[in-house]
């Protein structure tokens, strides 16, 4: 297994432990995050994002929380993986399973310098969102709020953090 793989799977082990430290350290203090609902620069808004998610999962959602993770796959510069979470969405408290496809780039040091993580945007609204997610989670201004309310989340979290 070469040193990215196993960041890869550094960076999962510590995810399905709500272990948001181990996680950040993970990343390169200028990477780059991009998801349906993030796009983050550099290992503040990267790490602050996690720390945000798995404090709320562990806050309202731990009995619920799981994460697995599976097709791990890394050369010298890029790699790959398949993840699906289980957890309570802490906005609604409604269930929410998600499969997830993870693509990363790494710097010569084994640090994750660019992570996309891809997932079906309407699947995700209708579990997490309910009733506004099955009618509207195809429509762009609704993934437009929800990444509006996310950023703005994320900026308060970050704003009382030191």
């Amino acid at each position: 297994m070469n040193s990215n793989e196993q960041t890869i799977r550094r960076f999962y082990d510590a995810f399905a432990k709500l272990d948001a430290a181990t996680m950040a350290a993970c990343y390169a203090p200028d990477a780059k995050f991009d998801d349906e609902v993030f796009s983050l620069r550099g290992a503040r808004e990267i790490g602050g994002m996690w720390t945000m998610l798995c404090t709320a999962t562990q806050a309202k959602g731990a009995d619920v929380w799981k994460l697995t993770y599976r097709d791990v796959q890394a050369d010298a510069a890029k790699g790959q993986a398949h993840w699906d979470a289980h957890y309570r969405f802490s906005a609604t408290g409604r269930l929410v399973d998600n499969a997830i496809d993870a693509r990363f780039t790494f710097t010569p040091d084994g640090l994750i310098q660019t992570h996309r993580d891809s997932f079906g945007f309407w699947t995700w609204a209708r579990q997490a969102l309910g009733v506004p997610g099955l009618l509207l989670g195809w429509s762009p201004s609704l993934r437009r709020q929800v990444r509006s309310t996310a950023a703005r989340n994320l900026a308060a979290y970050l704003a009382r953090k030191p």
